[in-house]
């Protein structure tokens, strides 16, 4: 059977599968599953092209990656067959652990363990599978590999992962300003120190790519309709898991019973709850949602109907906390017009905050290399006075309430 194939991505164009053990992995079925996986939640609320997959993502990271070790070894630097192999299995697999519709249910679906260290556990098992053929990915993924820049490739502040996302997201949102020319940056790379830079020439770029970065964010990822759905979309499970802890019957598939009645936390997250993990997708959740909606429990049914019909709560957002308080009396008309308890209120009038950290300077920095050999921070080579700005975070409060 011939496994090199080649995948028509709508940004990329043909992406060549590098190897028969990568169309293996891609061919598995957890890797399969990535298709039913949204990459951006319920974005797709506020942005109705946004219905792209962490299938799709992953494969773009893996074509981006092909462009880098070319560029790379053409300057010289040193990467073995294996260190290549290696890195295409540490891109492709290096969002594998994302539960269903993405970083919405993080911890909701599972508690205390992050979709990087669920990876990590796909990774061993798959190593297992293949004979210890993901050894050296493995040893990558974590940074424990001598050549550090391997890992900045994976895991960084300019890496492999961000630029296909950025791109992507823009692409299926159609927010312009996220369209960063991941083509250039990656032609610009280079490795000094065991550290991977960016050449003097391509700093207007990495400029760009840190502005596209804090506007997707605050256009897209953080979009308050987007975010008060996926908060939503968090107290429907979480609702869901208090009515079985009480013994009520909540239908769903066989794999999301499993996970509405078994509290899994990071010590708790063995084999068998992880091959169970392997089978649970946005599908096992959109459709209980839907059936969510004729419950007998009003709060499980009308926060279900939010979501299967869009009628989401209001969000006033601001700079400073927001306090809410139920004694008001539109609190007790929205409790008597939807019979929910007092207690229950909170389910559908709540407060949070969010935060953009566009670039850090501490963590990974993105380095500027210049002619003469001299290294500097991007914040300190750039000329863009706001660059310096976006150092800081910034903090937003909402409150979302029911309309009307």
């Amino acid at each position: 059977m011939n496994k090199l194939k080649i995948i028509n991505d709508p940004i990329y164009g043909f992406i060549r599968i590098p190897s028969e053990l990568i169309y293996d992995i891609i061919e598995h079925r957890y890797f399969q599953r990535l298709r039913r996986v949204s990459q951006m939640g319920l974005s797709y609320m506020v942005y109705p092209g946004a219905h792209h997959t962490r299938f799709q993502h992953a494969i773009g990271c893996m074509y981006l990656m092909q462009n880098a070790i070319q560029v790379l070894t053409f300057k010289g630097v040193k990467i073995t067959e294996a260190e290549k192999e290696a890195l295409y299995i540490a891109i492709l697999l290096h969002d594998i652990g994302h539960g269903a519709f993405s970083h919405s249910l993080e911890h909701s679906i599972v508690n205390e363990i992050s979709h990087e260290e669920i990876s990590l556990k796909f990774m061993e098992v798959l190593n297992a599978e293949f004979n210890g053929a993901l050894e050296l990915a493995i040893a990558v993924f974590k940074g424990k590999h001598p050549k550090k820049f391997l890992n900045q490739l994976i895991s960084s502040q300019l890496d492999i992962d961000r630029l296909d996302y950025l791109k992507r997201d823009s692409f299926y949102t159609g927010v312009a300003e996220g369209n960063v020319n991941s083509e250039r940056l990656i032609t610009m790379l280079d490795v000094v120190d065991n550290n991977l830079v960016v050449e003097e020439k391509g700093i207007y770029s990495a400029e760009k790519f840190i502005i596209a970065r804090r506007l997707m964010y605050w256009q897209v990822y953080l979009h308050k309709t987007s975010m008060v759905a996926e908060a939503i979309l968090v107290k429907i499970l979480q609702r869901a898991k208090d009515l079985v802890a009480k013994g009520e019957v909540v239908s769903a598939s066989k794999t999301l019973s499993y996970f509405l009645k078994t509290p899994i936390t990071k010590a708790s997250f063995t084999k068998k709850v992880l091959d169970k993990f392997s089978q649970l997708d946005d599908f096992d959740v959109i459709m209980a949602v839907k059936e969510w909606q004729y419950h007998n429990d009003a709060v499980l049914s009308n926060l279900s109907k939010m979501i299967i019909q869009r009628n989401l709560p209001k969000v006033r957002m601001g700079h400073k906390p927001i306090e809410k308080d139920f004694e008001d009396s539109y609190y007790v008309k929205l409790m008597e017009k939807h019979q929910i308890k007092k207690e229950e209120l909170s389910y559908f009038i709540f407060t949070g905050s969010v935060k953009n950290h566009a670039y850090s300077q501490e963590n990974s920095p993105i380095l500027i290399k210049y002619k003469n050999g001299k290294i500097k921070d991007l914040v300190e080579a750039s000329d863009h006075l706001n660059l310096l700005a976006l150092t800081k975070p910034v903090v937003k409060y909402f409150m979302a309430s029911p309309k009307g």
